[in-house]
């Protein structure tokens, strides 16, 4: 048994009151959120878990707490927090994205780990396989290699005139390498030059955009990384002063001032995670619960971004898109 497990079984004696309970129906389920943004930040993923548990007949503060804790977009945060969550004898720990998810299994091998979004669940030491992924951990993907080559498509359709495109993401996530490849291999066949903006912290984000800026990069593609996320508005910011086309991974950054997004829909993966937390807790071993693929994309366009960037978004992109903001 490693030390950090021991850590959370050594509260046992105190955990028996809430055994018992649960004997007679009246268990209190104290579940760990791992997450990359603060709470407030994160609340329509929240709100999603809790209507979802909500329909499953959990109630927060009667039969469920949460115990959140944020790496404020710093992944180098989340070993320390897990191991806080252990610490605080949680139940089971709800991950978003894969340096999270890495390291709440590297802290414990017992307690079970739903992934509420996971980029990339194969190849990165998380999961042993998509239908039977093994150990103490199962969840949904985000589907996020995928999408990247998606991204420029639409990145050629809000703006035909594109000619460099560029991948705003931290090269250090292990998801990272095969976006990138996606990227190229999309901007090749629209005959597109492609480059890389490898941002590992803020100041990184800053020197992209200049960067981008001063070579004539004209269209960005955002990654969904715990930076990304905590900068979301600092991006939509930098992209409407240097009038970079830019799209994004998830709806929040386009909520963030962003020009557009498309991918699935993070508050749908946070719903639908509340049904394995509920399995696992009534006696499924999570490894044996399959990894879910995500059944609800979206498009969002923020006509107010455009203007800013002086483009006029085409008709049948409008008509397609699931909203619109005005």
């Amino acid at each position: 048994m490693r030390r950090r497990d021991f850590i959370s079984l050594a509260g046992g004696a105190a955990a028996w009151p809430f055994v018992a309970n649960a004997q007679s129906g009246d268990k209190v389920y104290r579940i760990g959120i791992l997450e990359t943004v603060s709470a407030s930040m994160n609340s329509a993923n929240l709100n999603a878990l809790r209507k979802g548990l909500n329909e499953l007949g959990y109630v927060e503060n009667q039969n469920y707490i949460l115990e959140y804790r944020s790496a404020d977009g710093d992944a180098a945060q989340f070993p320390a927090l897990a191991n806080e969550l252990l610490l605080r004898q949680v139940d089971l720990i709800v991950t978003r994205g894969t340096p999270a998810a890495r390291a709440a299994k590297s802290a414990t091998d017992t307690l079970p780990i739903v992934m509420a979004a996971i980029g990339e669940p194969l190849g990165v030491g998380v999961v042993a396989s998509l239908a039977r992924p093994g150990g103490n951990i199962t969840g949904l993907s985000a589907f996020v290699t995928e999408l990247s080559a998606k991204r420029i498509e639409l990145l050629r359709e809000i703006y035909p005139a594109i000619a460099r495109v560029g991948l705003l993401q931290n090269m250090g996530n292990p998801v990272s390498p095969p976006q990138w490849d996606a990227t190229k291999t999309a901007a090749t066949a629209l005959n597109l030059s492609a480059e890389v903006f490898d941002a590992r912290n803020e100041d990184d984000i800053a020197k992209a955009f200049a960067s981008a800026n001063e070579t004539k990069v004209n269209a960005i593609s955002v990654g969904i990384d715990a930076l990304t996320q905590a900068k979301a508005g600092m991006i939509a910011d930098l992209a409407a002063r240097y009038k970079i086309i830019t799209i994004y991974p998830a709806r929040e950054f386009v909520d963030a001032g962003g020009l557009a997004s498309y991918g699935v829909s993070y508050p749908d993966l946070y719903r639908r995670s509340a049904g394995l937390i509920d399995k696992i807790f009534k006696g499924t071993k999570p490894g044996d619960l399959p990894v879910e693929q995500p059944i609800k994309f979206e498009l969002v366009i923020n006509l107010k971004a455009a203007k800013t960037l002086g483009i006029n978004i085409p008709v049948p992109l409008l008509d397609r898109a699931d909203d619109v903001i005005e």
